[in-house]
């Protein structure tokens, strides 16, 4: 799923990969101040308690991470920022895999929630 935004990409990319702005629009990630610890993240989640790893920064708008759950499963969350005519599109790959169908109709909504937050901050 994707949003355009209108504001430049580096622009956004810098917004998204700083993860003390992951509360300001990834709700369905961090729902209070993340907490750091080394390069890992903590951040409190609909899901209880999670760790978060993001790719080192980079000049390519990718802003993957991984997700630890409180059971200790491992989600890798694919996002892009790239150029768009109208500024930035912002592209979030959600993968069901062997999620059952209602909680991946519960995340997908979550994620669309926070790409629509996140294109509101702009």
């Amino acid at each position: 799923m994707s949003t355009v935004i209108g504001a430049s990409a580096e622009d956004v990319y810098e917004f998204i990969s700083d993860p003390d702005n992951l509360p300001k629009w990834a709700a369905g990630l961090a729902s209070s101040e993340v907490v750091r610890r080394g390069d890992d993240l903590l951040a409190e989640s609909p899901m209880g308690t999670v760790t978060v790893r993001f790719v080192p920064r980079n000049t390519l708008g990718v802003v993957d991470h991984d997700v630890i759950l409180p059971n200790g499963d491992t989600v890798h969350n694919p996002l892009r920022v790239l150029p768009h005519p109208d500024g930035a599109e912002v592209v979030f790959t959600l993968r069901q895999l062997s999620m059952p169908d209602d909680e991946f109709d519960r995340d997908t909504r979550m994620v669309e929630e926070d790409l629509a937050r996140l294109r509101a901050l702009f």
